[in-house]
């Protein structure tokens, strides 16, 4: 059993990565976020909009503990406050669990993430100069729980293709 559990920042790339990954490797892809809305019944934004982010926080936990306890292998992409709630980063390691932080500079995250406002909840209601600021206080709040993966990649001038070569050389 393997389960290659990826964190980062909303825009590091860990969907992408994910998809990738898990052709490689041959392991099926799972995308927590994806996997709440089908249990809700609707979007993330509209989760966060309807019944709030301590709700939402709290049905993410539970789902990620009820992945991460299943005896199955996979590549899951979490969701960037992941890690940050609920003790969450207590389980990026263990037997059978390999955890990546792709880690993505701030102009770089502010680059992928300009024109998905309206599909991010956190970031709908921010000008440019208050996202800036936003994004680079996040990162320092969550670095703590980021830096609790098992690797860290930097993704910044980097392809996905690249990404994954260099996670499977780690996984070897």
């Amino acid at each position: 059993m393997m389960k290659i559990v990826l964190v980062g920042y909303m825009g590091s790339g860990k969907s992408t990565i994910a998809t990738f990954l898990s052709e490689k490797l041959q392991l099926p892809c799972k995308d927590l976020d994806n996997c709440i809305e089908k249990q809700e019944g609707m979007s993330i934004a509209v989760v966060f909009e309807a019944k709030g982010e301590i709700y939402f926080r709290k049905l993410e936990h539970q789902v990620f503990k009820e992945m991460m306890a299943a005896n199955d292998s996979f590549v899951l992409s979490t969701g960037g406050g992941t890690p940050c709630y609920a003790n969450n980063h207590l389980l990026l390691n263990g037997d059978g669990v390999v955890s990546i932080y792709l880690k993505t500079s701030i102009d770089q995250l502010l680059l992928r993430t300009k024109d998905e406002k309206v599909t991010r909840p956190l970031l709908a209601s921010k000008s440019d100069k208050e996202l800036r600021e936003y994004v680079a206080q996040h990162l320092f709040e969550r670095s703590y729980f980021y830096n609790q993966a098992t690797f860290t990649i930097c993704t910044d001038q980097k392809t996905p293709e690249q990404i994954v070569a260099e996670i499977k050389n780690l996984l070897i």
